[in-house]
């Protein structure tokens, strides 16, 4: 578990005021010190993650998020980037001090994690600072309210207790391949091996695919591109073949329609998106006109070569296709605009790195703009002509 990817790991954030001891908190869950703890307000000035193996709940992703009621030009900025966070955690715990409650700031937190649907535990610190009437008081404002002293090992046992009995009710992310295919199937993964492969290691997609087949008794095997044609002729039953979206037009050729053929991004883009948004949004490629915007998001940070897939190949198959003087912008990482009002049409890469929370609010952000989105393997199966091939596999 220790090597589980942080897009596969529950998301749980913490927040609260400046000081409430967010960070001491993280601190003691984790048994290291990973956030800086001080008694000068502000001293989170952005949010610090922490994998974690929470036994026997599995594999989380902490993150401690700068106080909300941050002061100041940069305090704004703070606020604003712990609020972003909402966008990827799928549990929250309020942190508040119990020495210097606010109800108010309570209620304007839980309200933003109640639009987001996010499931959160309250937690009031500071416990050892109050006398009986105290917690009496703050009992009877936050009846399922969690009282704990960051330095009471016995006070933390129990929070990650009360945590792993909340977590255990969430839902578990969809599988990649086990809703697709039954016990027993046979898959062939195309893992072209060009200048953006890196030496020595699969990249995160093909390792999670095949953990993925492994989990769901899915029989794999990998092949480079150049060694797919003879292993077609050596196979009479193959029940998917899974390519690298940029060689979906070399592939698509040599299995010649003999076995369902899709591709590593469409697969993740069904578990961690909407499948049929993205099909949707991808028509608006025969719409465009000359001086439109298109924002291409990647939520990995590489450096980029002329094989580059989503700086490179997608941009120029699109100017191709369409002979339009299209304006293409890039985001990457956690760098994903609210405003999208100036761009015509969104594509946005395979989110292997980022869990499906994040995916599902970039959707959302998209729809509220009113501006259709897609990704990657999409457009390439569109661009090629094989789209209805390669969502074949799929149940709509």
């Amino acid at each position: 578990m220790k090597s589980t990817p942080n897009s596969n790991r529950t998301h749980i954030s913490l927040f609260g005021k400046t000081n409430s001891g967010k960070s001491s908190l993280l601190n003691a869950i984790t048994n290291q010190n990973i956030s800086i703890v001080s008694e000068q307000k502000g001293t989170t000035t952005d949010s610090v993650t922490k994998p974690m193996e929470l036994i026997p709940y599995g594999p989380v992703l902490f993150i401690d998020t700068a106080g909300l009621d941050d002061s100041g030009s940069l305090g704004e900025l703070r606020v604003k980037k712990a609020l972003s966070e909402l966008n990827r955690t799928d549990f929250a715990l309020v942190v508040l001090d119990g020495s210097n409650l606010d109800y108010d700031f309570y209620l304007y937190l839980t309200n933003n994690l109640k639009k987001h649907n996010i499931p959160f535990l309250t937690v009031v610190n500071k416990c050892d600072l109050l006398n009986y009437d105290d917690r009496e008081k703050i009992n009877s404002l936050f009846l399922d309210a969690i009282f704990i002293s960051t330095k009471n090992e016995k006070d933390i046992l129990n929070l990650k207790n009360q945590l792993i009995k909340k977590l255990n009710v969430l839902e578990d992310e969809p599988t990649l391949l086990g809703k697709l295919l039954p016990y027993d199937s046979f898959i062939v993964m195309v893992v072209p091996i060009d200048s953006e492969a890196p030496k020595g290691r699969l990249i995160l997609p093909q390792v999670q695919m095949l953990r993925d087949a492994l989990d769901h008794g899915i029989k794999s095997l990998v092949v480079r591109d150049t060694e797919l044609e003879n292993t077609l002729n050596n196979f009479n039953k193959i029940d998917l073949i899974i390519t690298d979206s940029q060689a979906f037009k070399k592939v698509d050729k040599l299995v010649n329609n003999r076995f369902k053929l899709t591709s590593f991004s469409i697969l993740f883009a069904n578990q961690k998106g909407d499948l049929k948004t993205f099909i949707e949004g991808v028509k608006v490629l025969d719409k465009l006109k000359d001086g439109d915007k298109v924002l291409i998001a990647e939520t990995c940070s590489h450096n980029t070569s002329h094989e580059d897939i989503g700086r490179v190949k997608i941009p120029n198959l699109i100017k191709k296709y369409t002979s339009k003087q299209i304006i293409f912008e890039f985001k990457m990482g956690k760098d994903f605009p609210e405003d999208l009002s100036e761009y015509s049409l969104i594509i946005h890469c395979g989110a292997c790195m980022i869990n499906k929370k994040l995916m599902e609010s970039r959707i959302k952000i998209s729809k509220n703009n009113h501006i259709p989105i897609t990704n990657y393997g999409i457009v390439l199966s569109y661009l090629t002509g094989i789209l209805d091939k390669s969502v074949e596999i799929f149940e709509f």
